[in-house]
């Protein structure tokens, strides 16, 4: 029963992270930087575990002491001691603590969207359009500029406003293509601005993002996110073959990241 209990526990905490909508701007994958005490792999497994424990938790951004409350509650269940409070009692106060904590770190992201727009809006050469977004140009390009219709072959790199690499075709070394249409709006704005073989850095807020819902786990709702993008080539339909598979369905050809993905209209969706 009490393996049940721990299970459910878990459960309920990754519950209670999507139901808040939230995740903290530092929830990437973790970096190896040493390994654990035993460094067998099944050492290094239950380590592992503990890292899955440490990403459900991550909403409540837990004090030192809180963060001892819950190792002693997860204690005295795996050992089998008797239990300080009931599990069935508090579920609901373990949800309603998530959705508060989430909407502090909410609050907090978007406090601190407008000074990161002000300064990336200061930078010499940069220019904020009706919309809010903050275009500078980094490389003039001496090619066309593509129309929000087209498709567009670009090398990117994506940053949260402390400076953390969410996305990066850059980093993978592959291009990636995009209906210029079907990704987020700062993006369809953006790269229409660009001309082939240029380069721009895009500031955008949320509402031209991620919006309210963000896109979990590394991105919060309402981020600030930024963009490097080098504009590489428009690429052509091959209206035949679009015709023979089906009408109005487009797709990126490349190793498509999830940032820029998105309705144009409706920020974060896939």
């Amino acid at each position: 029963m009490r393996t049940v209990r721990i299970a459910l526990s878990i459960s309920l905490l990754t519950g209670a992270l999507a139901l808040s909508g939230v995740a903290r701007a530092d929830d990437a994958t973790p970096t190896a930087g040493g390994a654990p005490a035993g460094g067998d792999e099944t050492t290094k497994t239950f380590y592992a575990l503990g890292l899955a424990l440490a990403q459900s938790l991550d909403v409540f951004a837990l004090s030192e002491g809180e963060l001892n409350a819950v190792i002693e509650g997860l204690t005295d269940s795996i050992k089998k001691k008797k239990l300080k409070v009931e599990f069935q009692e508090y579920k609901n106060k373990i949800r309603a603590l998530a959705k508060e904590r989430a909407q502090k770190l909410v609050d907090a992201e978007k406090n601190a969207a407008g000074t990161t727009l002000d300064k990336a809006a200061s930078e010499k050469g940069a220019v904020k359009t009706e919309s809010g977004l903050v275009y500078l140009e980094m490389k003039a390009g001496n090619g066309p500029s593509p129309k929000a219709s087209d498709k567009v072959k670009v090398h990117y790199h994506g940053t949260l406003r402390d400076g953390t690499v969410f996305d990066s075709s850059v980093q993978r070394n592959e291009p990636a293509t995009f209906p210029l249409d079907g990704v987020i709006p700062c993006w369809t704005e953006g790269v229409q601005k660009m001309k082939v073989g240029g380069k721009a850095k895009l500031t955008c807020p949320s509402k031209l993002a991620y919006g309210e819902r963000g896109s979990p786990p590394n991105i919060r709702p309402g981020a600030v996110l930024t963009f490097e993008i080098e504009l590489l080539g428009i690429e052509q339909e091959d209206k035949a073959a679009k015709e023979k598979e089906g009408e109005g369905k487009t797709e990126p050809k490349g190793e498509a990241a999830e940032p820029p993905k998105g309705d144009a209209k409706d920020p974060g969706s896939k």
